[in-house]
């Protein structure tokens, strides 16, 4: 990753923009051209410097369902088991914590019954439990990762 990928990931943190060519507006605020902008964070896909490019949709408004949701994974299965819990599309992304519970990732889905049977349906696939923590109370706290 070098100084203009550097840039790209802390300015698009920020948003993106939403008009009639978004990847050519952005581009122009980062001083490269569209296809430059779009092979760069094809790149930074396919490097898995990034997990994932796109928007963030508010599932509840939408009708559909949301949660956290969190799984005690051995060490020596950890990799296989975020390989498989990160390969359903519900899952809006996955992190490994310090904790008893060390795997927890984000479920969000088309309609709220659907929560329960990805969750089972994940279950069933890693063979570990998952225990499902679903919001209480929703806070908005900007948050964003400088590189």
């Amino acid at each position: 990753m070098d100084a203009k990928d550097r840039e790209i990931i802390n300015e698009l943190q920020g948003g993106f923009p939403v008009c009639e060519h978004p990847y050519a507006e952005a581009a122009h605020r980062l001083d490269l051209t569209e296809d430059e902008l779009i092979e760069r964070l094809r790149a930074l896909l396919a490097q898995g410097i990034l997990s994932r490019f796109g928007p963030m949709y508010h599932a509840e408004r939408m009708g559909g369902g949301l949660t956290l949701a969190a799984m005690q994974i051995p060490p020596a299965d950890f990799e296989r088991v975020a390989g498989q819990v990160n390969a359903f599309a519900e899952v809006a992304h996955n992190y490994a914590r310090d904790h008893a519970l060390n795997m927890w990732f984000v479920l969000a889905t088309e309609t709220r019954e659907r929560i329960d049977e990805v969750l089972r349906e994940i279950e069933q696939q890693t063979g570990y439990r998952v225990y499902n923590m679903p919001k209480i109370e929703e806070f908005f706290i900007g948050l964003r990762f400088a590189v």
